[in-house]
């Protein structure tokens, strides 16, 4: 019995391995793919330039075939007529392009291979990349959907609490009243402990070019930037969300290269989103540092909509 245990549990990590390994390369295959078709273009290379190096034998014999038929066309007219030179030289050439043939099929095959195996790791790569964009259009839906019904339940500043993680706190400062003396007033503002919102959104802060110690100053600029992006959007059709990001100083992203917008899909305009939030550190220090919070109301992956 004992036996038959161990014997069972060998079986089930032998399959277990198995699937993990068969599952990995599944996983790796176009990697895998590319990396061979690239060594087999290397080798079909190498194998064309050694068969080069046996041509000049084929060719030599060839000439010599036919010098010899041409000759006994001239001298040998008698009993070698043009119909017997014509067929000698047709059999000829046929012999000797199957030399050649065969002298370069390895080549050839090695490459037509190699050619297939990057052309199949593209056709994977495809697949996967459209069944990404499916997923991320079903998510997208979903989140929507998800938005709208909180905003129908608990209003439009619940959803922004929600969405952007922001949170009540008390602070108190101190102010000189008419009187001269000072006093201690409590305040409730709100505040983010950090970027939140959507992969999309990004903190105009100091890590951004065009952001300044002034508020009111960094409000003008968004507002500007804004309407340019609107500008380049109606004038070309279509704006990549990187293409803000640079707008704004702010570092491009993976998901910036393929999201943005499209005329005549979602919004048909660029909406930076902007909240004037305060964060937990400068309402510590001052309770007067605004930080702005963009979030963009991109239309999705824009590729499939131009």
């Amino acid at each position: 019995m004992k036996k038959l245990t161990v014997l069972t549990t060998i079986a089930k990590r032998v399959t277990n391995a198995t699937g993990r390994t068969g599952l990995l390369l599944k996983a790796k295959s176009p990697e895998i793919l590319i990396v061979g078709g690239v060594i087999g273009m290397v080798g079909a290379t190498f194998l064309a330039c050694k068969a080069t190096l046996k041509l000049d034998d084929i060719l030599t014999e060839t000439k010599v075939i036919t010098d010899k038929i041409a000759d006994a066309k001239i001298n040998k007219a008698d009993v070698y007529s043009e119909k017997d030179a014509a067929k000698d030289l047709y059999t000829t050439y046929v012999q000797s392009t199957v030399k050649v043939g065969k002298l370069y099929l390895p080549a050839v095959t090695l490459g037509a291979l190699s050619i297939g195996c990057v052309l199949y790791s593209f056709k994977i790569l495809k697949g996967r990349n459209v069944a990404l964009m499916a997923a991320y259009k079903c998510v997208e839906n979903s989140f929507s959907k998800y938005r709208t019904r909180v905003v129908a339940d608990a209003g439009v500043e619940k959803d922004q609490e929600y969405r952007y993680g922001i949170r009540k706190q008390e602070t108190t400062t101190t102010v000189v009243g008419k009187n001269g003396k000072e006093k201690e007033v409590k305040t409730t503002v709100d505040v983010m402990d950090g970027l939140e919102g959507s992969e999309y959104a990004v903190m105009f802060d100091e890590s951004c070019s065009m952001w300044v110690k002034n508020p009111e100053y960094n409000m003008t600029t968004l507002l500007c930037q804004q309407q340019f992006a609107n500008d380049m959007l109606n004038s070309r059709g279509h704006l990549f969300l990187n293409e803000v990001y640079d707008m704004l100083g702010a570092k491009q992203t993976t998901a910036g290269s393929v999201t943005g917008w499209v005329k005549g899909h979602g919004d048909s305009f660029v909406d930076f989103g902007i909240y004037e939030g305060k964060s937990a550190d400068t309402v510590a220090a001052n309770g007067y540092s605004k930080t702005m919070l963009l979030d963009f109301n991109v239309d999705g992956v824009i590729y499939d909509m131009i």
